[in-house]
């Protein structure tokens, strides 16, 4: 069903800019174990490797504009349907953190957050997602271990495609941006509705 979208994504990502269609990337997966995941490539060549977005001085210079509109609507992701059937990764669950974003892990730590399996998306991609401070981002992603379950996997899903037609919470170069307390009031009235 998605060839089509993925045949149109590889002619845009070869007409804009030169270089591999595919971009790997080592993350860290259940229990902190690494895999290579696998994106739709939507910078330069030339751009510097395992450096996250927003640690990058300009990253704006880098990204493509097919990466641009990649990056906005999340179809950068897609390849991960592979991981996906890998086993390496599930459809839900805390979002892989790069190798050497250590500050991330060790704040999953603290919340069981490295010991369940990764996700496509999850509860702080809907909450936020680039604009989470790093403490808040594993504070989500801890509630999700929490709860975990059909029914926040639901919330997960369907909420992320609202984020996702929204073109909520994408900060190229910028994280952080999000203030605690605006997430903390946004979760409290969740769970008020929820009872």
């Amino acid at each position: 069903m998605l060839m089509p979208l993925i045949c149109m994504i590889i002619i845009f990502i070869k007409i804009d800019s030169k270089g591999p269609v595919l971009f790997k990337q080592k993350r860290v997966g259940i229990h902190k174990s690494h895999f290579y995941v696998l994106k739709f490539r939507t910078m330069k060549v030339d751009t510097p490797n395992d450096i996250p977005t927003h640690l990058m001085e300009n990253p704006e210079f880098y990204i493509t504009r097919t990466g641009r509109f990649l990056r906005k609507t999340s179809l950068d992701e897609l390849p991960q349907i592979w991981n996906i059937f890998l086993g390496e990764m599930s459809i839900i669950g805390p979002r892989p953190a790069l190798w050497n974003q250590y500050d991330l892990i060790a704040e999953r730590d603290k919340y069981g957050a490295n010991d369940v399996p990764v996700g496509l998306t999850g509860w702080a991609q809907i909450n936020g997602r680039d604009e989470l401070p790093i403490e808040l981002k594993a504070k989500l992603d801890g509630e999700y271990v929490k709860k975990i379950g059909l029914r926040m996997d639901i919330k997960c899903f369907f909420g992320t495609i609202i984020s996702v037609l929204k073109k909520e919470g994408v900060v190229e170069g910028g994280t952080g941006k999000l203030k605690v307390d605006e997430i903390e009031n946004k979760t409290e009235s969740e769970e008020k509705a929820d009872k």
